[in-house]
């Protein structure tokens, strides 16, 4: 596994860091401790990694991160590279389209990389059960967190019945439902959506079908907007179950293909290789810090998957959390500086960037004004005609913006001096 020269120096102290959560944050926090030369212990309740299609989109600043642990190669092998996404309204067809290659000059990566979590997640799996200073402790529950001198104490139910697992320092990454959060008795503020979304997946070509659709399109509509993108192994689609549909009828076959032949209709039915109904979230953590615990992804923050940030702020969070514990392990940094940091930055990238963001995108979709419909429609055809507009605009979305304003995992030192020549 590639070593990230920011992340080299001595080797760290005896106790391993933990990290809860075998998603695709725990994952590549798991995999960034490793290429730092940090002993790394990873618990996860399932016995293996989980497949689950919901995330699939990499913008470009995460692109960039993911290249410092060496998979963004192996990524690129299996994914899709998309340049532009449209914004569409399910009346009036196209309303704007927006190109990433726009940024050519300012990333490596001016596209959305179009892969399934899962993917992504088994690529890191493989690679950690290679690594000697890695341990996967899958099928594994933590039962309790208790604080002492030396860092955390995981209390770890598995296959072998419970132990303990002294770690220097605890990233949990265990899901918007996170036992590491409760241990800590950290708030989850915020909102549940009355709807709940569908995702399904099929291999029909929606391209063949609409040839203007692009590979990532944003669909408004007062009634059902939609939200359809292209991934390797399927064409996707998002949509909102309304609250007076049971998560069965939600399933119902016929009804999936009368919302399928609505877009798009075709003489033989859909095959449909998965089909998913969730519930949606705005929520953020008091705080992302407690001791020498961090909170990251979605044990820290959840949001609407429209704009598909929230895989990648999670990711994000993983990198900062890595950087900052193998400072303070390998050249002695202030632990408490760099904690606090961490806890403040992306707590604050959480709210005014993902939450703001998705929630704007999700309202946008789903406006029932028709004023305030066309205002939406004209506001983005105005972005995307403009080439500086559109620029800023989608350094935005590809969070490259909140990256070049906060950096990642920047020392506290010269986090200060960044953010007081922005004020």
């Amino acid at each position: 596994m590639t070593r990230d020269p920011a992340l080299l120096s001595d080797p760290p102290g005896e106790r391993p860091v933990a990290v809860v959560g075998g998603g695709p944050v725990g994952m590549t926090a798991a995999a960034a401790l490793v290429c730092a030369g940090v002993p790394v212990v990873l618990v996860e309740l399932n016995d293996e990694p989980r497949p689950d299609w919901r995330a699939s989109t990499f913008h470009a600043a995460t692109l960039e991160l993911l290249e410092t642990i060496g998979i963004t190669g192996q990524m690129h092998d299996e994914g899709l590279v998309v340049p532009t996404y449209q914004f569409r309204d399910r009346r009036d067809g196209l309303v704007a389209e927006f190109d990433f290659r726009l940024l050519s000059d300012a990333t490596r990566y001016p596209y959305r990389l179009q892969l399934n979590q899962q993917h992504l997640v088994r690529m890191l799996y493989d690679r950690l059960r290679a690594e000697p200073t890695a341990r996967l402790e899958f099928g594994s529950r933590v039962t309790g967190l208790r604080f002492d001198d030396a860092g955390a104490v995981l209390t770890v139910h598995g296959p072998d019945g419970e132990r303990e697992i002294a770690a220097s320092y605890v990233i949990g990454a265990d899901g918007p439902r996170s036992t590491v959060r409760g241990a800590l008795g950290v708030e989850f503020d915020g909102f549940t959506y009355p709807e709940r979304f569908a995702i399904t997946s099929t291999s029909v070509d929606l391209q063949e079908l609409l040839p203007d659709l692009g590979h990532v399109n944003y669909v408004a509509d007062p009634e059902q907007w939609l939200f359809i993108l292209r991934t390797p192994e399927s064409w996707r689609v998002v949509w909102p179950v309304p609250a007076e549909l049971s998560d069965e009828q939600a399933r119902d076959p016929e009804l999936l293909q009368r919302q399928l032949q609505g877009i798009a209709s075709r003489a033989e039915d859909y095959p449909v290789i998965d089909h998913q109904v969730y519930g949606v979230h705005q929520r953020v953590a008091s705080s992302f810090r407690a001791g020498p615990v961090l909170l990251a992804g979605d044990a820290a923050h959840i949001n609407s998957p429209i704009g598909g940030v929230g895989l990648n702020s999670g990711i994000h969070d993983a990198m900062d959390a890595t950087r900052r514990i193998a400072r303070i392990l390998r050249e002695g940094a202030d632990p408490e500086p760099e904690l606090d940091a961490y806890d403040r930055i992306r707590r604050t990238v959480a709210v005014e960037y993902v939450q703001a963001d998705t929630q704007r995108n999700t309202d946008r979709l789903r406006e029932r004004d028709e004023t305030v419909r066309r205002r939406h429609q004209d506001d983005m055809r105005a972005i995307a005609a403009d080439p500086e507009q559109a620029r800023a605009y989608i350094r935005r979305v590809s969070l490259l913006e909140s990256v070049q304003r906060f950096g990642i995992g920047t020392p506290p030192a010269e986090l200060e001096l960044e953010l007081e020549k922005l004020r």
